[in-house]
């Protein structure tokens, strides 16, 4: 009976994922995947990007937010990717394949920054989603927590931090962490982030 119904929420999935307009529109304007306009539509709004900005992108795989992130900091700046997913380079993108909890890949991150300070970190993490709220919110929320501890390790004093959190349980205790530390947090949800979704962007600006 599970696997019956496993089967059939991958084909509702597969269904949602192949009729979706952005999904069809980043394959017609050569973005990775749908959520690179989740990003730029944030840029657009917020002002993420400028030519020359350091960048540092967690959960990168399959890379596009890297894509975007590459192309509008230009030749002069510097994207620095991980994932603990392989992901095909991208021009100007230097890419670290590991878990960033992993004192090797985490000394890897930082020697890439060399004596730079990032202007950006930005998280689209999330966990492999079991449809089991109870298991997946704590896991959501513990990516969230990994990837302000990288913020704060290597943002600038006025850095930005965006990174996808999910409403639900331990959601309001991370965003007043969030204000705690940021002298200014506002909540994003892109046109292209599914209406289902409970995924919604937090953006902090100025590290305190």
């Amino acid at each position: 009976m599970a696997k019956s119904s496993r089967s059939k929420t991958s084909k509702a999935w597969l269904k949602e994922h192949f009729n979706d307009p952005w999904v069809a529109k980043a394959q017609e304007q050569g973005y990775r995947s749908r959520a690179s306009f989740k990003l730029l539509e944030m840029h657009e709004k917020d002002r993420l990007f400028r030519p020359g900005m350091t960048v540092l992108d967690l959960g990168a795989a399959p890379g596009g937010w890297s894509q975007v992130a590459g192309q509008l900091v230009g030749g002069k700046g510097t994207v620095i990717a991980s994932d603990i997913l392989a992901m095909d380079a991208l021009p100007d993108v230097t890419f670290i394949e590991g878990d960033f909890r992993e004192d090797a890949i985490y000394e890897q991150i930082l020697a890439s920054l060399g004596d730079r300070r990032a202007d950006l970190v930005m998280s689209d993490m999330a966990p492999n989603m079991s449809g089991n709220s109870a298991v997946d919110q704590p896991r959501a929320m513990y990516l969230a927590e990994l990837a302000l501890d990288m913020a704060e390790r290597v943002l600038e004093p006025d850095g930005l931090f965006l990174v996808k959190v999910f409403q639900g349980e331990g959601f309001e205790d991370y965003r007043k962490a969030l204000q705690s530390r940021f002298k200014r947090v506002v909540s994003r949800k892109p046109a292209a982030s599914r209406a289902r979704s409970t995924e919604v962007y937090q953006l902090g600006f100025g590290l305190k």
